[in-house]
């Protein structure tokens, strides 16, 4: 067992664009994918993540300075320090479970494909660790590992259904076929979504009202006729105008702009901070646009291939990590306007204690399907990432003393004077935490629990529904 961990250890030290790369290159070759083609996806893959995580490295390290500006000039103190998820993923992966997890999640995913419980074909290793650490939080708590690996397998079949159901979504509203976003911290909020769809698709007026970057248009469905009774000036310089406005990067200015005058900034700290804002917003697109491209051909002779081996199962979805979603101008857009209304409600929300910084840029990720679900609609996407960056908040809140408590105890983490430790998005996950209720024996858990069920019942008709059009 320990030099299992310790293969573990050595294997996930790697960086993400470096690891993810390597599996994929291993998987297109056992799919037969030619070397050369095999090769040179995997360098895209590469350098496409690679532009991912460098553009959010270069993003936290600009807003960073801005936020704790933001906090010492307003007076504010927060005795929960927000560090992202590094120290989630080494609590995970030094528990005693996480060499056990691995094979038992591939062999559930093999499994559930060969008797048709699924269409999922999870290939996303490294995104394993969201389902481990609901398994390593109850080994911690009850010091059962049979109880541990239930709840991470549980989570995992969980993940496995629900991105099978968005992958309508994804080919919708970006032209790929059989693919789907892969974390729980992305598929975990899609049954809530779903429901939050439909009620707005109920509500008059508001249901007609739509912001989408992607196609560069605000609009409140003038009819056809109303339409063409426009004079073609004015409209096509109104057009002009939204479609400016709809660039992410000139958004990204607007939102520097303003961070910038609430953390007092100076002209030229806060011009500086408009730009940097402005470029990550193109930069993101880019890459996860590399990301999309470098992934077509494995995905195509991936899918193929298990095709083959089970003639019964068609229309299969891979899983994969997020960055291919960034493309969509909608989603960064959305992510970013929901960072500054993340800090703003962390000002005022009761019983919080955290203040939104290195899981902040997260949310661009955690949005990333649910955007894609309203159509590319960022006003629908707003207003439904507000009860989402609350729970996020109290959550992770309420966890914070555990997850500081196991980090200290890791030794892949040094968690030395940093006081209460906790994780914005990934701490504060709402169908983790409601699992980790279940299994400490709250009862409210139990109704929790029933509501999700039904609210996934409501998720898999859209998607049966989605695809018989």
């Amino acid at each position: 067992m320990d030099t299992i961990q310790q293969l573990l250890d050595a294997f996930f030290s790697f960086k993400a664009y470096v690891m993810l790369p390597a599996i994929i290159f291993i998987i297109a070759l056992a799919v037969r994918l030619p070397f050369k083609k095999s090769l040179l996806s995997t360098v895209e893959l590469a350098v496409g993540f690679a532009g991912v995580f460098i553009a959010f490295d270069f993003f936290v390290a600009n807003i960073k300075p801005a936020v704790e500006q933001l906090m010492v000039i307003r007076g504010l103190e927060y005795n929960v320090l927000d560090v992202g998820w590094p120290p989630l993923a080494a609590i995970t992966w030094s528990s005693p479970l996480a060499a056990l997890s691995i094979p038992l999640i591939l062999f559930l995913n093999v499994f559930m494909l060969a008797v048709g419980w699924t269409r999922t074909v999870y290939i996303d290793l490294w995104n394993y660790w969201h389902f481990a650490l609901l398994g390593a939080l109850v080994m911690a708590t009850s010091g059962s590992m049979v109880l541990g690996l239930s709840a991470t397998l549980l989570l995992a079949v969980y993940c496995f259904k629900l991105t099978e159901w968005t992958a309508p979504d994804v080919e919708r509203e970006l032209g790929l076929k059989g693919v789907s976003a892969s974390p729980v911290s992305v598929n975990g909020i899609v049954p809530y979504t779903a429901c939050i769809n439909w009620v707005f698709d109920r509500i008059p007026g508001f249901n007609r009202l739509s912001y989408n970057p992607e196609k560069a248009a605000i609009r409140h469905d003038v009819p056809a006729a109303e339409e063409d009774g426009q004079d073609s000036a004015e409209k096509d310089h109104s057009m002009s105008w939204l479609a400016f406005f709809s660039e992410p990067m000139v958004i990204g200015v607007l939102i520097g702009l303003v961070l910038a005058f609430a953390a007092g900034y100076d002209t030229k700290q806060t011009l500086e901070l408009a730009v940097h804002i402005a470029a990550v917003m193109f930069l993101l697109p880019k890459s996860a646009g590399l990301i999309g491209e470098a992934m077509m051909p494995i995905t195509h002779a991936l899918r193929a291939q298990v095709e083959r081996r089970f003639p019964s199962r068609k229309n299969l979805v891979v899983a994969l990590d997020t960055g291919f979603l960034m493309s969509h101008k909608s989603v960064i857009v959305t992510g970013l306007i929901l960072m500054v209304v993340a800090v703003l409600i962390a000002l005022v929300l009761p019983g919080n204690r955290v203040l939104p910084l290195g899981d902040l840029p997260n949310l661009i990720s955690v949005m990333s399907i649910s955007v894609l679900m309203f159509r590319g609609n960022v006003i629908r996407a707003v207003l439904a990432g507000i009860p989402v960056i609350i729970t996020f908040l109290l959550i992770s809140t309420h966890l914070a003393p555990l997850y500081t408590e196991l980090a200290n105890q890791t030794s892949g983490f040094d968690a030395e004077g940093l006081g209460l430790i906790t994780a914005f998005t990934d701490g504060g996950h709402q169908v983790r935490y409601l699992l980790f209720q279940l299994y400490q024996g709250n009862l409210w858990a139990v109704g929790g629990v029933a509501v999700l069920l039904l609210m996934m019942v409501a998720t898999w008709r859209r998607c049966r529904d989605l695809q018989r059009r």
